[in-house]
């Protein structure tokens, strides 16, 4: 519960509001917060670590505030993951795609505009609408949890947004948006004027690809759309994937106009020194950093599979298929039950996204039989 007193003048709305976040338990096995479960290789420690060696003398000086070496690696990492050449200068790094997605708040939301989501989707959205002072509004997505394309679409030339934020995969459903859907959105706001602004400017369309290496091989990334439209910005992480989640470390990619509208709002010299370096030695070692991607898909596979053969109440548990790493499934006549007797079994999942599911990242193979053991307790009980 909070303890802010009543005579601090907290703004208005956000009176009752309680900080963002999962638990964070010491149990056994922790499977809530979708994080890489392998820790990092020697040889990426040992990189790190002369990164950082490296700059400690200068740290009486602030760092390059325009990231440009992470930019170009950034760059280079990009055309060896998704095939898209993309310039230095359409790239830009924060602290975690959190800070990437609220300088886009920033930069394009505020009093008087619009920001329009399809649910259920990451519940940060909300909260980075509100700390800017902009509308959030919501289409919801079909029973399958897939994008309703035509809803969506009418809901833009509603509302005129200013920007409209899709998840690919969506947290905490993992459902993945097909580029065809993209492009129909994207066409979609080339025409809506936004509401509150000039009557030239068109929205922008946000793609969070915050588990993006976790889809299937052969599918394309949202960066390969830059090119063709300026009105598409795409949000990236290095904590999933990268396993870099206690780095901080996110990146956007997205034309050069918007990049310069997103350091308008930057704080200066936001990217520390240490940060820079630790990514970019992360970013030298990108086959050893993503060497356990195909492993954890093939744990998302197969925990699937094993879900979808358990049962609730003489019922086939749903298992929402996911292109990340991690699965939601149910559906529970009370999830908080069931969350909290695998919680006091050592286990943490997440109760998260549409009531009466389940949400579980993928772990290391012992976390997983841990996983499926106590799960399979914790339902005999219901």
């Amino acid at each position: 519960m909070s303890a802010i007193p009543a005579d601090l003048p907290l703004r208005a709305d956000l009176v009752g509001e309680e900080p963002y976040g999962a638990p964070q338990l010491d149990v056994p096995v922790c499977l809530n917060v979708n994080e890489n479960p392998y820790p990092l290789d020697q040889e990426v420690v040992d990189a790190i670590c002369q990164r950082v060696r490296q700059v400690a003398p200068g740290l009486n000086r602030y760092p390059d505030r325009e990231h440009e070496e992470l930019r170009r690696a950034l760059a280079a990492y990009l055309k060896k993951e998704s095939g898209t050449s993309l310039q230095p200068g359409q790239l830009w790094a924060a602290n975690g795609s959190n800070e990437i997605m609220l300088q886009l708040f920033q930069a394009f939301g505020g009093p008087g505009r619009t920001a329009l989501g399809c649910d259920p989707t990451y519940s940060m959205y909300p909260e980075y609408a509100r700390d800017t002072f902009t509308d959030w509004e919501l289409a919801h997505r079909l029973p399958d949890f897939s994008l309703d394309v035509e809803t969506t679409i009418e809901r833009i030339k509603t509302l005129r947004p200013a920007m409209v934020l899709v998840t690919s995969p969506n947290n905490p459903t993992g459902t993945p948006l097909p580029m065809d859907q993209l492009t129909r959105l994207l066409e979609a706001c080339s025409q809506v004027p936004v509401a509150g602004a000039d009557p030239s400017a068109r929205p922008i369309v946000v793609v969070d690809e915050a588990y993006i290496e976790f889809r299937d091989p052969g599918t394309p990334s949202a960066v390969s759309l830059i090119g063709q439209y300026d009105h598409l910005a795409v949000s990236r992480t290095m904590s999933k994937a990268f396993a870099f989640a206690g780095a901080r470390v996110g990146y956007l990619a997205a034309s050069q106009g918007i990049i310069d509208a997103v350091r308008i709002v930057r704080m200066p010299y936001h990217l520390s020194a240490l940060t820079q370096a630790a990514a970019l030695a992360a970013l030298e070692h990108t086959d050893l950093q993503l060497a356990r991607v195909d492993q954890l898909r093939q744990i998302r596979r197969e925990t699937a599979e094993w879900l979808a053969g358990q049962q609730f109440h003489g019922r086939p548990l749903t298992v929402v298929p996911s292109a990340s790493n991690f699965i939601l499934f149910g559906i529970f006549s009370d999830r908080d039950a069931v969350f909290e007797a695998m919680k006091d079994a050592g286990v943490l999942i997440r109760a998260v996204g549409p009531q009466g599911y389940l949400r579980v990242c993928m772990g290391t193979d012992e976390e997983m039989e841990r996983f499926r053991q106590t799960l399979v307790h914790v339902l005999k009980r219901f």
